[in-house]
């Protein structure tokens, strides 16, 4: 199956042809640094991390871009709400910006572009936009006059007499049209600013991705994405400035995730699920969320969501998030246990499943082969990660059914302990694709060595206890580690023990 990708501005899926035969490049919105990040930051960089492994896993080229706006209005206003600089306060939270990027595992970026390092590429795309007549000098300010653009509203399928709300730029000298936004803002006393043709100022807002996304990556390419509430009226702006200003398609591929809620329980007792947004005062910041949960905990969550669907923030989601991930982490416990080494030592199923298709354990083999097809169809089908994600618990489901019907646990038949350790590293490199199981969770199963004898001891004694008949004293043992902050979980042949 080809890769078809959802594209928001024809509004269905299409095959995937690059600009240039093996080469992509990727623009993904960043943020406006004025405060500390917050969890909606992360979703796009998340997703688009795991779209990025998932096309070179495929063979492509890849190039992505995420930027910076360290220039902007609420920017100003933040910095001197807090008595710095605005480069002061863009600095530290871009390095809380990057510190939660690494924590989650999204090391694939290639270029940071910042506004403030690109003025002559501002001003001159918006120079060339003067030039031809897209746009309007008018006492310092500098704006797109709109009526000049016959596709203006193409991607949000608004009208021109509708692009009044939600526009950024309310105001200001000289605007001909309630729709026109501006490219250049004449600086106010004190304000930074940057000297340009129509005297001192700053860019606004979208021209700023514009001239960065096409510096880095040329007047066409292949994706662009951003969260829903970007389509109007940022991303409508970009693609109208940059096709008036080079006459040529600006974005192959629009691509836009839903947006990011929380579910919150009132005093009252009913629930409510919101839009999180700074201004509605519900924002999660992704530090304390990754101090509670752990960062694979998050990502699983974010990738177990179809990108264009809303991801819900709950207490609920977050425990059946972890039930999930926690089923992955047991069964390559299991196989480790049974091979005696890390799953990192073995050969997966493609290599060895040559070998099965000739014994009695033929169907183990297709069935795995089978769910990796399954796998790459769902990410085939505009990155459907969380379809991939499911076909993983399939497979997972799988290779614990087998070790269970051959009895693994009893009796450890080489060739076959060989063909369940190929079966998991198969599963786990494709969840290595999507960013997943690339470090083994703290609170796993062992610990020091001592802690591990007496454990064994124990579970020895509740064994003992059990095969005697004193059911009251197993449930003893087992009912005195829970409350200790121990699980123990029993299995075909073998109790494990593991940190709660």
């Amino acid at each position: 199956m080809s890769l078809r990708i959802y594209n928001t501005l024809t509004r269905q899926k299409e095959l995937f042809e690059p600009c240039r035969p093996g080469r992509v490049g990727i623009y993904l919105c960043g943020p406006t640094v004025y405060k500390s990040p917050h969890i909606g930051h992360m979703v796009g960089p998340v997703i688009f991390d795991a779209i990025k492994r998932y096309l070179v896993y495929k063979g492509f080229e890849v190039t992505w871009v995420v930027n910076i706006t360290d220039v902007d209005d609420k920017l100003i206003d933040a910095a001197a709400r807090a008595g710095i600089t605005m480069s002061e306060m863009a600095e530290k939270h871009t390095a809380e910006y990057f510190d939660a990027l690494k924590s989650l595992g999204v090391d694939a970026i290639d270029h940071f572009p910042r506004a403030s390092e690109h003025m002559p590429e501002i001003i001159a795309m918006c120079e060339r936009l003067v030039e031809t007549g897209a746009a309007y000098a008018a006492g310092g300010n500098v704006w797109f006059d709109v009526a000049k653009d016959a596709d203006y509203g193409k991607l949000s399928n608004r009208k021109v007499e509708q692009q009044e709300a939600g526009l950024r730029e309310l105001e200001g000298a000289g605007k001909r049209n309630p729709a026109d936004f501006a490219l250049w803002k004449a600086a106010k006393p004190g304000e930074p600013s940057w000297e340009s043709p129509w005297g001192k100022g700053r860019p606004g807002w979208h021209i700023e991705c514009s001239a960065m996304s096409t510096k880095i990556l040329g007047e066409t390419f292949d994706l662009h994405g951003g969260g829903m509430d970007l389509m109007f009226p940022h991303h409508e702006n970009e693609l109208a400035q940059s096709e008036s200003c080079t006459g040529r398609p600006f974005v192959k591929y629009w691509m836009h995730n839903g947006l990011t809620r929380v579910r919150t329980k009132s005093n009252s007792g009913d629930w409510t699920v919101d839009d999180m947004h700074e201004s509605s005062g519900n924002a999660i910041r992704v530090h304390a969320l990754l101090s509670r949960h752990g960062p694979e905990l998050i990502r699983y969550l974010l990738l177990s969501t179809h990108y264009r669907r809303p991801i819900e923030f709950s207490d609920d989601a977050l425990v059946e998030a972890r039930k999930g991930l926690t089923a992955f982490h047991r069964l390559f416990e299991r196989v480790e246990r049974l091979q005696g080494g890390k799953l990192d030592d073995a050969t997966d199923m493609d290599r060895h499943s040559a070998e099965m298709m000739q014994g009695e354990h033929e169907k183990f083999a297709r069935d795995v082969l089978a769910s990796k097809m399954r796998w790459l169809e769902s990410m085939d089908d505009d990155f459907n990660t969380a379809g991939a994600i499911g076909v993983m618990h399939q497979m997972a489901t799988e290779i614990n059914r087998f070790i269970e019907a051959t009895s693994l646990a009893q009796e450890k038949q080489p060739e076959l302990v060989t063909a369940v350790a190929a079966a998991a590293i198969t599963l786990k490199r494709l969840g290595g694709v999507l960013g997943l199981f690339r470090a083994a969770p703290a609170a796993t199963s062992g610990g020091d060595e001592l802690l591990g004898k007496v454990m064994s001891l124990v579970i020895t004694l509740r064994k003992d206890a059990r095969a005697s008949k004193n059911f009251a004293l197993a449930d003893a043992i087992r009912d005195g580690l829970t409350k200790i902050g121990v699980t123990l979980e029993d299995l075909q042949g073998e109790t494990v023990w593991r940190k709660a």
